[in-house]
Parts: C-alpha cells; sequence; structure tokens
C-alpha cells in the first residue's frame, strides 16, 4: 500500500471523501454511502486527516440516508415529498462545499449530522 507523499495528496483523498458521495446520484441508494465508504477504507490508514474527512462524510452521509427514508415514510401524509426535494438539494451543496473546503486544506463539519462513526 502507497501512502501519500505530499499534502497535495492528501488533500486529493480529502477531496474525494467528500467529492465521491455524488456517486449517489447516478447509482440510488447506495452510492451516496459507497463512494465515501471505498475512499475511507482504502486511505485511512495513510493519514489522520483522510481519516477525519472520511468519517465526517459517511458520518454525514449516513444521517441523511435516515432522514431519507424518514421522509419517505412521510410521504404517505404527502408532506414527505417537499422533504425529500430538500434534503436532496442540501445534499448536494453540503457536498460540494465540503468538497471545496477540502480542497483549500480546511476541515468541514456538516450540520445535522448524526456522528455514529467515531
Amino acid at each position: 500500500m502507497e501512502t501519500p507523499t505530499s499534502s497535495g495528496d492528501v488533500r486529493t483523498w480529502n477531496v474525494l471523501c467528500h467529492a465521491t458521495a455524488l456517486a449517489g446520484f447516478f447509482v440510488p441508494w447506495a452510492g451516496h454511502i459507497l463512494g465515501p465508504l471505498i475512499v475511507w477504507l482504502a486511505k485511512r490508514g495513510d493519514s489522520p486527516e483522510i481519516d477525519e474527512h472520511g468519517k465526517e462524510s459517511l458520518n454525514f452521509q449516513i444521517s441523511m440516508l435516515i432522514y431519507n427514508v424518514i421522509a419517505g415514510v412521510l410521504c404517505l401524509v404527502l408532506v414527505g415529498f417537499i422533504i425529500l426535494a430538500i434534503l436532496h438539494i442540501l445534499n448536494l451543496v453540503l457536498v460540494i462545499v465540503a468538497s471545496i473546503q477540502a480542497s483549500e486544506g480546511k476541515f468541514y463539519r456538516y450540520p445535522i449530522t448524526i456522528r455514529l462513526i467515531k
């Protein structure tokens, strides 16, 4: 296993921890979680920064999955459709913000995140 040797390599992997969640827009349900999970599992041992970014991204995507399931149930009373739309837009915007922050070498804490992975 090759470890990143420069801060640029680490920064690239940090960005990928967040940006790969966008795969969920092409692979429904699992894509949002699989992308960050694969990057995190593959690279978490290379750098504490990559480990932190990966955990933060995964926690956010797991939280969003939980919120989407709840909104799906609320679709039975119609309000869930609005909540689902808001959640999808929020997910897209926050993943882009986190990716930009990571590319600038900053750590981004997602709001409304249940931190299951410590």
